[in-house]
């Protein structure tokens, strides 16, 4: 049901080292990336830097270690909901807002913060910003997006004028205090601090959750289970440019182990208090501890009916609803005496569960994002079900013993101190799971979607699709998913997804066709078969964009223009005026709409020479239609994309006579040929063949005899392919531990289909090239780069252009790549 992916541990120094904090705390975005703390201990100075750590999941060892500049331990991390800032907090009160510099996912900067001096925080959250998706697993089989993940009204903690969400964050102090900061647009941070209730007392732990109707609840304990559990609402407003803060106490619980006699002094201290969700104020996890043991509870908040006197009733009989209310907390389950419990991992899955809150599906109950996970003191790992509590999946650590009989709860302990997970996190999806050890050493382990049942592969890839459709919809990183496709799932997942993607509305395809792209060409790269397609579908990407780019310039001759913008009648044109002659197609268009700056022209000739090359290549490699392991293949069946280039064409030939040194560059063997009107009647005949997605025809012997001529006419280009990317994802699909050290890239050899990439891959010491701007950067590029986390795209990190349609293309890629990976820097010396 589990096993480990890999560990990242630090090297061994001998004068400073990393020592786990305590406590130690860690956290995951929905982007895959992980924060996690540790102290920098120099024995010199005997001082402590309190460090906070960032990784990429995909590339753990490249890790960003920043000198927090808290002077007291950190004792918590938070991450925004977009998964580009994250909040860390300390012992002495101080609380720091960290974004990215240039949107690199490795370069951090502490931009906003605030504090209540001297008072150590104990929780933080960011507000709600009043989205939230449902997931009905029950649905999975359902055709439509609508019905699996569905909107749930709820509204944001705080709202700016028209009803947009405020930004900030609150935090709860040991003394009992709730302080909120609030981030304006114009970037001042309005903060505000107020006791929770009248009467302050210690806070040993809290936990903060929001409500549908836009308030904020926050359950305390102070850390005995002799005294209750706490619970109060907290409503923030702002009145007259000032943060306001109102609490009203809710009702209040005792754990259910203190008030049964045969336990009732067996666990003094409450060590864990978490609600189940950040959006589910209803539902709350509380762990008990002493020395050696541990007991988990799941309590929910009810309405229940107050019952009436008899007297009452026939004073004023109460009639349907008007019978009086009360809150109230129940108990849903408890485990029994378990190992103690050193970490909480809660799922972060909004799974919807229907009927009764106990009543799953057959086919849906050992999904994983059910399951909350606790990790002890021995070094096992469980995963229970959220509200049962019943033991679904389960971790041997090193240290751990595996009991000789399965029932045997208790293991016997073995001598010495043991290695245990000190923080964990799980994944958006509740594939993978991060912990950090007291040894401030980092584990992912793998989290089976079956969680350790026999499922046919059937099921196991309807929960794997599902997910895939999830992060599709949200917009959340897919890496953790990706841990779990083996080979020969790749082909029928990537079928799978188009099938879905296809019954989707006209609209919702068009928000999503770029995502499913770049989601197929991650599936691809995990198996031999498919490993050429991964180049398909970024040239795809690639050409999306540029079509986009370029439509986008054209502008409408009269301001009083029709519906259609020029881009939209080009490609109406295009589709109806099926003649191979380019220049007829050109009369038929309105060639005033196309006049540019001469300027702007010269500056778009790198990329109009990538979409010219790019037909070149094509059509030349028609001939070898046969070979699925050449890049190109799937784009001579894709009548859409042909389309695409056949649009753009006629726009470079109609921007040509504009400024003909735009024109893309052919190598020809006569002087004499018009190499564009050549491409242009050989490209049209090509897509007629499948311009229709159900009627696909073969080309014809002239067509193919015609390609096979182009050759000895052009000089065909090299087509600069993306490079085989260096993560570790492909590294793992042999289910072999990797063991990797932060801050040392994996000497490891690249999975066994990489030879099969080499001829679409630049050798260490040929020329690189910018992906992006398709400008060559040398052998040893002297400027500053950036790399995509996921497909390895490299672009310069500073744009060497001034004009305005250039710098137009390079916005669209500030803050993700193509595929919609983060960026993140690469050294000068990059091979």
């Amino acid at each position: 049901a589990m096993d480990l992916a890999y560990v990242c541990e630090w090297e061994k120094k001998p004068k400073s080292n990393h020592c786990p904090s305590i406590p130690l705390v860690c956290a995951w975005s929905c982007r895959n990336l992980i924060a996690f703390t540790t102290d920098l201990k120099n024995e010199e100075e005997k001082d402590l830097t309190h460090m906070v750590h960032i990784i990429d999941t995909e590339h753990p060892w490249d890790v960003y270690s920043i000198n927090s500049g808290h002077t007291e331990v950190i004792t918590c991390l938070e991450w925004d909901q977009s998964g580009s800032r994250l909040l860390s907090a300390d012992a002495d009160g101080h609380i720091k807002c960290w974004s990215m510099t240039d949107h690199l996912a490795n370069s951090w900067e502490n931009t906003v913060g605030s504090m209540v001096e001297g008072d150590p925080v104990v929780a933080l959250s960011w507000l709600h910003n009043g989205v939230k998706l449902a997931l009905h697993v029950e649905k999975s089989g359902a055709s439509n997006f609508g019905e699996k993940f569905s909107r749930v009204k709820f509204s944001p903690s705080l709202t700016l004028f028209g009803g947009k969400p405020m930004e900030g964050w609150i935090a709860v102090t040991i003394s009992g205090l709730v302080t909120v900061s609030l981030l304006k647009p114009n970037g001042q941070v309005l903060t505000s601090t107020e006791s929770l209730c009248r009467l302050r007392c210690r806070v040993a732990l809290a936990d903060v959750a929001f409500t549908g109707g836009g308030n904020i609840v926050v359950a305390t304990s102070d850390g005995s289970s002799t005294s209750p559990v706490q619970f109060y609402k907290v409503c923030v407003s702002v009145v007259n440019e000032k943060c306001k803060i109102d609490t009203e106490i809710l009702p209040s619980l005792f754990m259910r182990c203190t008030t049964d006699p045969a336990r009732k002094d067996k666990y003094p201290a409450i060590t864990h208090l978490k609600f189940l969700a950040r959006d589910m104020s209803e539902q709350v996890l509380l762990c008990a501890s002493n020395q050696n043991s541990s007991i988990v509870e799941c309590w929910s908040l009810r309405k229940e009916g107050l019952p009436v006197n008899n007297i009452f009733q026939q004073i004023s009989p109460v009639v349907g609803d008007k019978q009086p209310m009360i809150l109230k907390w129940r108990i849903l389950s408890a485990t029994n005496d378990l190992d103690r419990v050193s970490a909480v991992a809660l799922p972060k899955l909004p799974i919807s569960l229907t009927n009764t809150d106990l009543k799953v599906a057959n086919d849906t109950k050992f999904f994983p994002g059910l399951g909350l996970a606790l990790a002890f003191h021995d070094g096992s790992v469980h995963i229970v079900h959220r509200l049962s509590l019943q033991m679904m999946a389960v971790f041997y650590g090193s240290s751990s013993q595996r009991p000789v009989d399965e029932q045997t709860i208790k293991r016997q302990r073995t001598a010495g101190p043991l290695v245990h997970f000190k923080a964990m996190q799980l994944s958006w999806t509740s594939l993978a799971l991060a912990g950090i050890d007291s040894h401030g050493k980092l584990s992912m382990l793998r989290i089976s979607p079956s969680m350790g049942h026999v499922l046919d592969m059937n099921m196991s890839l309807r929960h794997l699709l599902f997910l895939l459709e999830y992060c599709m919809v949200t917009g959340y990183d897919w890496w953790d998913i990706l841990l779990h496709v083996q080979p020969n799932m790749v082909q029928n997942l990537v079928e799978k997804l188009h099938e879905e993607y296809m019954r989707q509305n006209a609209a919702l395809q068009q928000v999503l066709s770029t995502r499913i792209v770049a989601m197929k060409a991650s599936l691809c790269k995990l198996s031999s078969s498919t490993i050429a397609r991964v180049c398909d579908y970024h040239a795809k990407l690639f050409l999306i964009a540029i079509s986009c780019t370029l439509k986008s310039l054209l502008r409408p001759h009269f301001l009083n223009t029709p519906d259609k913008s020029p881009g939209d009648r080009l490609t109406e044109i295009c589709s109806k005026i099926t003649d191979i002659d380019i220049d007829k197609v050109m009369i038929n268009l309105k060639t005033e709409e196309f006049v540019l700056e001469m300027t702007t022209l010269q500056s778009l000739q790198q990329l109009i020479q990538w979409v010219g090359d790019f037909v070149l290549y094509l059509l030349a490699s028609l001939p070898n239609q046969g070979s699925p392991v050449r890049p190109g293949h799937s784009f001579l069946r894709d009548g859409a994309s042909l389309g695409m280039f056949r649009e753009l064409m006629v726009v470079i030939r109609i921007w040509g006579l504009l400024k003909p040194s735009c024109l893309p560059v052919y190598t020809a063997t006569s002087d004499t040929q018009d190499s564009m009107s050549l491409l242009f009647r050989l490209l049209t005949k090509l897509w007629l063949c499948c311009r229709e997605e159900n009627h696909i025809t073969e080309p014809d012997d002239t067509l193919i005899d015609e390609c096979c001529l182009l050759p000895s006419q052009l000089l065909i280009p090299n087509i600069d392919w993306l490079p085989i990317n260096d993560g570790i994802i492909s590294k793992l699909q042999n289910k072999q531990l990797v063991r990797l050290q932060f801050g040392k890239a994996p000497g490891l050899v690249g999975h066994t289909v990489s030879s099969q990439f080499d001829a679409f891959v630049r050798a260490p010491g040929q020329p690189k090239i910018d992906h992006l701007r398709r400008l060559h950067l040398g052998a040893y590029p002297t400027e500053e780069c950036k790399s995509c986390t996921r497909c390895g795209c490299v672009t310069m990190l500073k744009s060497p252009n001034k004009v305005t349609a250039v710098k137009q293309w390079e916005q669209r890629w500030i803050k993700n790549c193509l595929c919609g990976g983060l960026w993140r820097r690469m050294p000068l010396s990059y091979s």
